[in-house]
């Protein structure tokens, strides 16, 4: 089945086409040098981004699949959680282009296109496994153990993972994205120069927090003069980002424990992170587990995950999706 996927839950206005597991192209337009003077993403201005975008995109993704509208046989849309407004140009531009041509449309779970993002060529992984999913507003430890869906063990009871990277590098003075921009500083320090806390390490639940690591580091920046934190922000940075992989080797460990899993996954902005991604292979080749690592492409936001996603659901019919709204 020839999908076209429309995502558009933040900052990143995104469309694909895909034939079941395979990508037949997958085009993303980063707002990210839109938010970068307010050091984050701004609703309101993500919103408007997109409805400038979203189009564009959607023809951009057809031509280079050499595919018109008529030859896509649904369309697939996230229609939540992410920014309301943002949400709702996808949903109302993929009710826009199907409605006309009376083509069904699947709505998708953002959350559930992280862990199919998985299930997409050149190696297809099939559950059972367990799913980190770490990025700027979602962080989870995902049981999939159907291609329909997955159960949530662990979440995050405050601040995500993204989110704590984000303002972390704007406390450093590292611009946005933080993520790749603390890890970019990171390379040059020592990740033992600080002691940052690792939350929830004695809780035996497999729930995360990171609102208190993102408050450490604010003390410890203000323990500092201007100078000083100059002189040491690659230390900084490098033991910020090690407690916040920390916790979440952490959890994935114990959450390995919990169950027999055959194979462990990432998804979300953060499963890009190199040293996530180093100590999740170590972990898996000590425990003998299969680890799936998707290209960077995939791991941010994309529409090629939710067309994976959506081949699996089952498509609203014409005109049942036109009462369609998005859920926040």
């Amino acid at each position: 089945m020839i999908l076209l996927g429309l995502e558009t839950s933040c900052d990143d206005t995104c469309a694909a086409v895909t034939d079941d597991e395979r990508i037949l192209s997958n085009v993303i337009s980063s707002q990210a040098a839109a938010h970068e003077r307010y050091g984050g993403v701004v609703p309101e201005v993500a919103s408007r981004h997109h409805l400038d975008l979203v189009n564009p995109v959607v023809d951009a993704a057809l031509g280079e699949a050499g595919l018109g509208l008529a030859d896509v046989d649904a369309l697939a849309v996230t229609r939540g959680p992410g920014l309301i407004g943002a949400l709702l140009v996808g949903v109302s531009t993929a009710k826009g282009l199907a409605a006309p041509l009376r083509k069904p449309l699947v709505g998708v779970d953002h959350l559930h296109g992280h862990v199919a993002a998985n299930f997409l060529a050149p190696d297809p992984l099939e559950p059972p496994f367990l799913c980190l999913i770490a990025s700027g507003g979602h962080t989870l430890l995902a049981g999939v153990t159907s291609y329909e869906g997955f159960e949530v063990l662990g979440q995050t009871l405050d601040d995500a993972a993204g989110e704590a990277l984000d303002k972390g590098a704007r406390l450093l003075g590292l611009g946005y994205p933080g993520g790749p921009a603390i890890e970019l500083e990171a390379r040059r320090g020592d990740p033992a120069a600080f002691e940052f806390p690792v939350a929830m390490s004695r809780d035996p639940g497999l729930d995360f927090s990171f609102s208190g690591l993102k408050t450490a580091l604010l003390y410890a920046t203000r323990e500092l003069d201007a100078a000083e934190v100059e002189r040491q922000r690659a230390d900084l940075a490098a033991s910020y980002q090690a407690a916040v992989v920390d916790q979440l080797i952490s959890k994935l460990r114990r959450g390995l424990a919990r169950g027999e899993w055959e194979s462990v996954a990432l998804g979300g902005g953060v499963a890009a992170n190199g040293l996530l991604r180093e100590r999740t292979a170590a972990l898996c080749e000590d425990a003998g587990l299969r680890l799936k690592l998707v290209p960077g492409e995939l791991c941010t936001d994309n529409a090629a995950m939710i067309g994976s996603a959506a081949r699996f659901l089952d498509p609203a019919p014409y005109p049942e999706y036109l009462a369609w709204t998005a859920a926040a």
